[in-house]
């Protein structure tokens, strides 16, 4: 799993390095910084980190996802996001910008069901302990 994080932390780092040039470009520096970092934090501490956070930039990816989605719903073809690299096309940009989302709110999907499968069990106030 560290070794996939470490590949998606780069991804979304290369992520946030192409947004420059974008007209809008701090929000999407924020969410793919934010998920950048929440796969690095999994990468170095795979044990120590809050399933929350990972949780928190997700619903804000979906979230934002789906506020994007009905510009673009059945208005482009998966074809025309590789057709070519240039934004000209205002439909197509807003469909990779969707597409990014999905991925960072897959990736914190998967980061935090990770994390709380790895949480330690804690007790329960007046649940006697079984040990196992």
């Amino acid at each position: 799993m560290r070794v996939l994080q470490w590949v998606m932390a780069a991804a979304f780092a290369l992520s946030v390095a192409v947004q420059y040039n974008d007209p809008d470009p701090l929000v999407w520096m924020a969410i793919y910084g934010a998920a950048m970092g929440v796969a690095i934090w999994a990468a170095l501490r795979p044990r120590s980190y809050l399933w929350w956070v990972p949780a928190a930039v997700g619903v804000v990816a979906m979230v934002w996802a789906a506020d994007l989605l009905p510009q673009v719903a059945g208005r482009v073809r998966i074809p025309e996001l590789f057709a070519s690299w240039e934004m000209k096309n205002a439909r197509v940009e807003v469909a990779r910008e969707d597409g990014g989302l999905l991925i960072v709110a897959f990736w914190m999907a998967v980061t935090t069901l990770v994390a709380l499968f790895r949480r330690k069990p804690t007790a329960v106030p007046g649940v006697p302990r079984v040990e196992t």
